[in-house]
């Protein structure tokens, strides 16, 4: 693919508003992660909690898209100035020439569930106040962004689970290339909500402890929620030290519901399609996050397909012991840690890890962050069902 230059980024998580947050926590190897205290929810489990979410209602002209995805998809759209720029970029290319690709897994659906509380007790009926279009359809996320911003050009929600805000940036960058629109504003926006919460809980994915990434002691994961943007554009003149998009790959192996394939075909699939669209050989990666959900079956996956493509070499960690998995804005989210660690000459540390399993082969795995010199990044995320994407980040295109 043509490489595209990420003009704008942001990020909010359990690590707080804005990259300077994150770049901090980072640094510090801090994670942002808490016991459980969401709602009615009373789980033996932490969470990456994004803290004054509900503070922040939206404005009058958007209340019909209330709910607590999109109050977070709007505060962080207004961090790090990424807003303005995303208006000026609609302001230099055309409101129809700029498209929105958001990635979420359940968006609003918090908004259904406080819903059902109020259901009229003799029909059932939600209440009428209850706008599901607005906030439960996972449209609403680039609905509402497209309003707000007064973009016209096509809009997307993709959905796969924990792959969604890593498959926007390959949906875009096709388009782009198409032709049919000349910048994008992509990412992706998840929520905590109850279903997710007690949903990860029933099939014992959750840890009673912070998650542990590729730790021997590994059980489970920590849910957490995000939002987190890009502004991509074809045009990067006099951008040479910037961060761009190279490459993109994606695979559907199918292998299980809710399990990768124990090898991790699909993901090996996925990283090496992320090369061929980068035009780059293994050995020019210099930094990997791993998707790294600090699952036993995950992990073993993961770097079964990590050590296949790269052998023992690449530095590799997850950063999901600092935010958690926020599952439909993981990608996304891991794509701008991504752009900060080329940005800092960095490689992330893994909050939370201990002790690296031996089980898990000869990984060159980063338990604490170090500087060094970053060229080209990969970041992975691995959805329920075999959905896969690898992502290529490089700080220059020659």
């Amino acid at each position: 693919m043509k490489p595209l230059l990420l003009s704008a980024t942001t990020a909010t998580s359990c690590l707080g508003v804005g990259l300077d947050a994150h770049r901090v926590a980072l640094h510090e190897g801090r994670s942002g992660l808490r016991p459980c205290a969401f709602e009615t929810v009373k789980l033996p489990t932490w969470v990456g909690e994004v803290d004054g979410v509900d503070a922040h209602p939206l404005p009058a002209a958007l209340a019909v898209y209330e709910c607590r995805n999109n109050r977070l998809a709007l505060l962080a759209l207004q961090a790090d100035g990424f807003e303005s720029r995303v208006r000026a970029a609609v302001a230099r290319y055309g409101a129809g020439r700029v498209g929105v690709f958001m990635g979420t897994s359940t968006s609003g659906i918090l908004q259904t569930e406080l819903a059902y509380r109020e259901r009229d007790p003799a029909t059932g009926a939600l209440p009428a106040a209850f706008h599901y279009a607005a906030t439960h359809n996972p449209y609403s996320l680039t609905e509402l962004l497209r309003e707000h911003l007064g973009i016209t050009g096509m809009g997307a929600t993709i959905s796969t689970a924990c792959s969604s805000s890593a498959k926007v940036f390959a949906a875009a960058a096709r388009q782009i290339e198409l032709g049919t629109i000349d910048a994008a504003l992509v990412g992706g926006v998840d929520s905590l909500c109850l279903t997710t919460l007690h949903g990860f809980a029933s099939l014992e994915l959750t840890s009673a402890e912070p998650c542990r990434p590729c730790d021997a002691g590994r059980d489970g994961i920590s849910i957490g929620e995000a939002a987190a943007y890009a502004l991509l554009e074809r045009d990067g003149a006099g951008a040479d030290h910037a961060v761009w998009l190279l490459g993109a790959g994606e695979s559907s192996d199918a292998y299980h519901m809710s399990a990768p394939h124990p090898e991790g075909l699909g993901a090996q699939m996925a990283m090496q399609a992320a090369l061929r669209s980068a035009g780059l050989g293994a050995d020019a990666i210099d930094y990997i996050n791993l998707h790294g959900t600090a699952t036993p079956a995950n992990d073993s996956a993961e770097s079964k397909a990590v050590t296949a493509v790269f052998g023992s070499r690449v530095p590799c960690s997850s950063t999901k012991g600092a935010t958690g998995h926020t599952l439909g804005a993981a990608g996304a989210l891991e794509a701008a840690l991504c752009a900060l660690a080329l940005v800092d000459d960095f490689l992330p540390g893994s909050a939370g890890t201990r002790a690296l399993d031996p089980a898990l082969g000869p990984l060159n795995y980063q338990l604490r962050g170090a500087a060094a010199p970053l060229r080209h990044a990969l970041s992975n995320s691995f959805g329920f069902g075999g959905s896969n994407c690898s992502l290529v980040f490089g700080r220059r295109t020659t």
